[in-house]
């Protein structure tokens, strides 16, 4: 895999990045590298593990997402107020504490518990990262670098480099057992929490703080800016599916989740090779509406796919070509939405609030996945026909088109 610093130089419209947006940009990495560890094997040890049912896996799943997610409308409210560099130190020690609890939980409650501070974990260093790197991605964009679409694709790159490897590093550990998955994850955090501690700046230039109170009115009467929340909500949804609906189709056909990583592999590699030249060939094709129009439909042909296969009830390596053949469409449909939508938010953000609405785009997308969450892993536990349940899943992005902005 050529490494980021490689793909950094070969790229020469990212040679005047600045050394804050390379050190952002990296930051991503390692946040991915550290979560990405133990993320993917979480459903597997709740229901296995210990024994949980369908529907309270998938709400535990949706609870860690809604953390997440749900409460990045805090954190990017937090950045706009005190600046990124407490709030990204903060949450890297909340990560920490997490990572090493739920390494020892042993109750349903202390899993809840452990789960929705690695959440809030990320609600706070996600969204000052984020909008500081749209932030930055603007001015480089009005200084004449390129568009800023793709500077957040190169940015999506890097957390992509680090989900590669990190499921790969988890089933490493994993053959020791799930609690030195999960302190495996807090070391990396450590380093992370040490290395910004270090080379993060306490006060970043043109970057203005402003009050807390007072933004969320106007963010509530952007209509067009609650649309594309709306859509992004059920990308996330969809994408969600790779650590519910996915590890039962690889159970169903292998026999055995081991296939799940290098499923989790596949997708990372596709964004690591071919986020760039897509997103360079999509922006100069497609308008920003029409690129996530077209990931959409990509997401929903990923489900369909698995639908269509499902009836057949093939196993071994056949039954896993559909489950690929998600992934892919998934992971292409992703390349489109996921920079765009960052890419869209500073045009939609009131003037000195971009952390506010950088948070607020995936504190939407984060309660649609809680309570979608929580209907999937009941849909999938409800006994209807295998085919039914990934209908349904591909026609949540599907219907998603409708709700873009029109302008």
């Amino acid at each position: 895999m050529t490494s980021l610093s490689t793909r950094l130089r070969k790229e020469p419209a990212h040679a005047s990045l600045s050394p804050l947006l390379r050190l952002l940009i990296l930051t991503q990495l390692a946040f991915n590298l550290g979560f990405f560890a133990v993320l993917p094997f979480l459903s597997e040890h709740l229901g296995q593990a210990m024994g949980m049912a369908g529907w309270l896996v998938g709400l535990v799943l949706g609870l860690r997402t809604f953390s997440q997610q749900g409460l990045f409308l805090v954190g990017g409210a937090l950045a706009d107020r005190y600046g990124i560099r407490p709030v990204v130190l903060a949450g890297c020690v909340l990560r920490i504490a997490g990572f090493a609890w739920l390494g020892y939980a042993e109750a349903t409650w202390a899993v809840i518990g452990a789960v929705l501070l690695i959440g809030f974990a990320a609600a706070l260093f996600s969204p000052a990262v984020e909008s500081e790197v749209a932030r930055q991605a603007v001015a480089w964009e009005s200084a004449g670098g390129g568009s800023r679409t793709r500077v957040l694709a190169l940015f999506t790159v890097a957390g992509q480099a680090g989900a590669f490897v990190g499921p790969l590093l988890g089933a490493l550990l994993l053959s020791v057992d799930f609690r030195t998955v999960c302190l495996a994850g807090a070391g990396i955090f450590v380093l992370v929490l040490a290395g910004h501690a270090w080379l993060l700046p306490q006060h970043i230039p043109g970057r203005e703080r402003v009050q807390v109170r007072g933004g969320l009115g106007a963010l509530l009467r952007n209509r067009r800016f609650l649309a594309l929340c709306c859509a992004y909500g059920a990308y996330l949804l969809a994408y969600n599916q790779l650590y519910l609906a996915l590890p039962d189709e690889v159970q169903r056909a292998a026999g055995s989740q081991a296939p799940l990583a290098w499923l989790f592999a596949l997708s990372s590699l596709l964004v690591v090779t071919a986020q760039l030249p897509v997103t360079r060939w999509v922006g100069d094709r497609l308008d920003l509406r029409r690129s996530m129009v077209s990931g959409l439909l990509l997401i929903a042909a990923g489900f369909a796919v698995v639908a269509v296969a499902r009836p057949a009830g093939w196993t071994g390596t056949p039954g896993l070509l559909p489950a690929a053949g998600f992934v892919v469409l998934l992971t292409l449909g992703q390349m489109l939405v996921a920079p765009v939508a960052r890419a869209w938010v500073p045009d939609l953000a009131e003037e000195g609030r971009l952390g506010l609405y950088t948070g607020a785009l995936s504190s939407v997308s984060g309660l649609i996945v809680l309570v979608g969450s929580a209907a999937t892993g009941t849909l999938l536990d409800s006994g209807l026909p295998a085919v039914v349940p990934w209908l349904v899943l591909a026609a949540v992005p599907a219907c998603a088109i409708g709700l873009l902005p029109r302008r």
